[in-house]
């Protein structure tokens, strides 16, 4: 990697710039063409310096603000059909199963999901629900969003990865 690499680097931890031509516009603040860019992209990418290059919508933004972890307490716990309902039901973002606390917490299988606002959601659950065939569950909204960072960063020398 050259010093190019870093800059590119740290840019792209900001994510990429909400434009036209976002490639170009990078390219530009680093004085090198925007197919400069993606061949550097391509590069670190190819020798395992960046593992994903990925879009994350912020969905606040947008006007998502009502964000909720389903867990349910599903009776027959090996039923792949009732499973496959739960995961391809329209709004349901993430579908896993955890394994129960026997006494303590019951539920094994999670939904995620996402809305515009807490009454929409949980009238979302309630299709789910009734779709499914379940009545037992909790429905817990998140209270914040956490600022999501890269896992791997380079240092403020530029040449330390942390």
């Amino acid at each position: 990697m050259d010093v190019t690499d870093r800059s590119l680097l740290k840019e792209l931890e900001n994510g990429l710039p909400l434009v036209s031509e976002p490639f170009d516009e990078l390219g530009r603040r680093l004085h090198i063409s925007g197919t400069e860019v993606l061949q550097r992209i391509r590069k670190l990418k190819e020798i395992g310096i960046i593992r994903k290059f990925r879009a994350r919508i912020n969905q606040r933004q947008i006007g998502i603000t009502a964000n909720a972890v389903v867990a349910w307490d599903v009776p027959d716990t090996s039923c792949p059909e009732l499973y496959s309902c739960f995961a391809s039901f329209p709004g349901v973002s993430h579908c896993y199963l955890r394994q129960p606390v026997p006494g303590r917490w019951n539920y094994t299988l999670y939904t995620v999901h996402h809305g515009r606002n807490r009454s929409g959601v949980l009238a979302q659950v309630k299709r789910l629900a009734e779709k499914a065939g379940v009545n037992s569950y909790v429905v817990l909204f998140s209270t914040e969003e956490f600022k999501r960072v890269p896992a791997v960063r380079i240092g403020e020398n530029g040449g330390d990865l942390t």
